[in-house]
């Protein structure tokens, strides 16, 4: 008996639900429908438009050295406050050498044995909506390369399926597609969607599922190329033999969906970005156009109002300085804001109270590249669908190189099954072993290993916002969006792009935008 009449919109949402992003924007190309553009924010203010006008800009992480950058370049008279000896903020590239300190003392320093070895401790890809951050990477020459976020040879594995055996992401993804898309067919055919569907778009859904799940003529999912094959096709009589397609009963147990559908989302679907040899080259980048403007190891100690302006006192070489300027943008992360002297209005000391920032962390190893020569896996991520580590991030630079970084769990510490390892060994313990599910025999090649867990480090105390960003953008976030007198706000947290630097870059721009709107009124 035929069902219930669905809507296109139903369809649709039924698709998104079983397929993710890219089978819904295949159905809706297959009925006539497009997809939208996104556009790019850029700042043209006059040189000489903040001429004589003192601007203090408080952290150097990448909404304040755009801050700067911009500020510098339209005459204004900038300084930039930094507590670390380096640009970047969160923006951090761990290398041979460098020293991850904790708040409470613990210390850790990387002995990577290939001067090549590197990871990216906070942000590592660049997606290409992002056009405002991949301005600036063109506009101060920092070359480029592909990131791969997401490879159809790395693993999934669970525990309640196919024996605990990890299985391709191509089989995972392709089998699902195959299973889905005749099910599909089958009410189809059966009549069900025709009170919904014009005659037309019956038609042509058919075809299109014949095509997106690779069926057969009698519209039934036997297998495909595109799940991978057990043996590939070489020379002489060796022909290529397909895989026999995974249980869709098997499939659902497994529970891989996460991981499946990470590459739809909006701001990871490749192509994506890194900067070659290290994300910090951004920051790095900034910092060698601005020179003697930003002035690092001064920690801030108080922001105040003035008559006219505002006046900082920071600490720097042993000694307390103040200086003061007619505007201030504060960048730094709301958790350290919060722990600063300032006269505030209520409103913003409301707001810096009831923001609550993530524990995010990532482990790292130094490893022989096993995951290319033995398993082809060229950058992407694998996922395990249990257990305290989720995932194995695989590099995307230096390929073919001798060695390389791979992380072996990046997520919240919050979570339960990692939260309740006691210690660092027993995360390091779990990091391994999730290598080893994945790749039998590997566990034992990870060395040298390095723990970052955002909310231990100086200067920051947390990643980014947590909690439902819906409620924290109809509350805290609308006291940083104005200014306090002359104090302004911009970061990640003063955008609807948290945790990535374009939202940086463009509260930088906004921010920017109204201070100058505000100079040329009063000169005016």
């Amino acid at each position: 008996m035929p069902g219930m009449p669905l809507t296109r919109r139903e369809f649709l949402m039924r698709v998104g639900h079983a397929g993710g992003y890219s089978a819904t924007f295949a159905t809706m190309q297959s009925l006539g429908l497009l997809p939208a553009t996104t556009g790019v924010s850029t700042l043209t203010l006059p040189r000489s438009a903040g001429r004589g006008v003192k601007v203090v800009i408080l952290g150097a992480g990448i909404a304040g050295l755009v801050s700067a950058y911009e500020l510098a370049k339209a005459g204004f008279d900038c300084t930039l406050l930094e507590a670390r000896g380096r640009p970047g903020g969160r923006n951090w590239t761990v290398r041979n050498g460098t020293t991850v300190e904790f708040i409470d003392g613990t210390r850790q320093t990387a002995t990577y044995v290939d001067s090549k070895s590197y990871f990216n401790a906070g942000p590592a890809r660049l997606p290409s909506v992002h056009k405002t951050i991949l301005g600036y990477c063109k506009e101060l020459g920092i070359p480029l390369e592909v990131f791969v976020n997401a490879n159809r040879n790395s693993l999934m594995v669970s525990q309640k399926a196919f024996s605990g055996n990890p299985v391709e992401q191509r089989q995972v993804i392709n089998d699902t597609r195959g299973h889905i898309a005749e099910l599909l067919a089958k009410t189809i055919r059966q009549g069900a969607l025709d009170e919904g569907l014009t005659q037309e778009d019956h038609e042509r859904l058919l075809a299109f599922l014949r095509t997106f799940g690779d069926l057969n003529q009698e519209f039934t999912y036997q297998g495909s190329q595109r799940a991978g094959v057990s043996q590939l096709p070489g020379a002489g009589d060796v022909a290529e033999k397909l895989r026999p397609p995974l249980e869709l009963h098997a499939l659902l147990d497994a529970n891989f969906w996460g991981g499946a559908v990470f590459e739809e989302g909006f701001d990871q679907q490749m192509p994506m970005f890194q900067p070659v040899g290290g994300m910090d080259h951004i920051p790095y980048a900034f910092a060698k156009k601005l020179g003697r403007i930003i002035q690092y190891r001064s920690i801030v100690k108080e922001i105040r109002k003035t008559a006219d302006g505002v006046r900082i006192i920071f600490a720097q070489a042993g000694s307390e300085r103040a200086i003061l300027a007619d505007y201030c943008i504060a960048t730094l992360p709301v958790n350290i804001l919060k722990g600063i002297e300032n006269d505030f209005s209520p409103q913003v000391r409301k707001a810096l109270e009831d923001t609550r920032y993530s524990d995010s962390y990532k482990i790292a190893w130094e490893s022989k590249r096993f995951w290319e020569t033995e398993y082809n896996i060229y950058g992407g991520i694998s996922w395990l669908s249990d257990g305290p580590i989720n995932m194995v991030w695989y590099p995307s630079g230096y390929l073919h190189n001798e060695f390389g970084v791979l992380l072996s769990g990046y997520g919240m510490q919050s979570i339960a099954a990692f939260n309740e390892l006691p210690n660092l060994e027993s995360k390091l313990t779990a990091s391994r072993a999730a290598v080893e599910r994945l790749h039998p025999g590997h566990g034992k090649d990870l060395q040298r290993p390095m723990y970052v867990v955002w909310e231990k480090i100086p200067f920051n105390q947390g990643a980014w916002i947590s909690g439902a960003s819906g409620e924290y953008h109809k509350g805290p976030y609308q006291a940083f969006l104005e200014p306090d007198g002359r104090i302004y706000f911009a970061g990640d947290f003063c955008s609807h792009l948290l945790t990535w630097q374009e939202g940086a870059a463009l509260s930088a721009h906004r921010t920017v935008n109204m201070i100058s709107e505000r100079v040329r009124t009063a000169k005016a």
